[in-house]
């Protein structure tokens, strides 16, 4: 089992985070998830869902943080983290049920993939997403990851217009598939984009772009939460900066 230590964090807004340690903890998360999921994407995804839960058979070989409002005890947000090791038992990342992903095995680091990450719209001004990190920065450097992938999701509610526009500004500034070329299995229907469309990316997205990670393709159709996803590729050596400093990271190199 890789390191945990160190894994609460407590932030000035209220907010704690560490690692899901009881069937509790994991009920409260996968509850969550259903709740963000289900209001934000308009799929299948309801049909797919037991008794209000998201479960999948990722969950079982992954560590989970769990962030809670200290003042009320309610879950407020949570990522799963699925390591290299681990997916070689399992046999791939989630990622690659969406995406061709040639060269993730040639990496020269550690890999952890993030999913099913999810915030509470009430909890969405940026201190949920920090209290994460924080305590997933530690994490990092404890167990001496170099790479972070996963899948940031664009909603399809208004038919592409969104996905097309926020990919027009990828494919400007943050686009890199020179370590990964992510080929999407199910590819996004093609629309006709506005000129005055203005791209919206999603806060995790915009997270991930603010941190230094590089989109490695065309996004891949989810029809079952009825979203476009993204593959992303953090390589922590190119960790911003500004994050560095703020998560205590500038001084580590895995």
């Amino acid at each position: 089992m890789e390191s945990a230590k160190r894994s609460v964090a407590q932030s000035e807004s209220g907010l704690m985070a560490g690692f899901a340690t009881s069937a509790q903890d994991m009920e409260d998360i996968f509850r969550l998830r259903f709740e963000v999921f289900s209001s934000t994407f308009n799929g299948n995804f309801d049909s797919q869902c037991e008794h209000s839960l998201d479960t999948d058979p990722f969950d079982n070989h992954c560590q989970h943080l769990i962030v809670r409002d200290i003042r009320t005890g309610e879950t407020v947000a949570t990522t799963r983290l699925l390591g290299d090791e681990n997916a070689s038992l399992i046999g791939h990342f989630y990622s690659q049920n969406e995406f061709y992903l040639p060269g993730i095995t040639e990496l020269p680091g550690k890999v952890l993939e993030l999913g099913r990450t999810c915030i509470n719209e009430q909890y969405r001004d940026g201190a949920a997403i920090f209290t994460l990190w924080q305590t997933l920065a530690r994490f990092l450097a404890d167990n001496k990851y170099r790479f972070l992938i996963g899948c940031a999701s664009i909603s399809m509610d208004d038919g592409g217009i969104q996905t097309e526009a926020i990919m027009k500004d990828i494919r400007e500034k943050y686009l890199d598939n020179s370590r990964i070329q992510a080929r999407p299995k199910v590819q996004v229907p093609q629309i006709s984009l506005a000129e005055n469309v203005v791209a919206r990316p999603p806060a995790l997205l915009k997270t991930y772009l603010r941190l230094g990670a590089r989109v490695c393709g065309e996004p891949s159709w989810d029809q079952e939460f009825g979203c476009a996803d993204v593959f992303i590729l953090l390589d922590m050596h190119n960790l911003c900066p500004r994050y560095a400093r703020r998560f205590h990271l500038e001084n580590w190199k895995a």
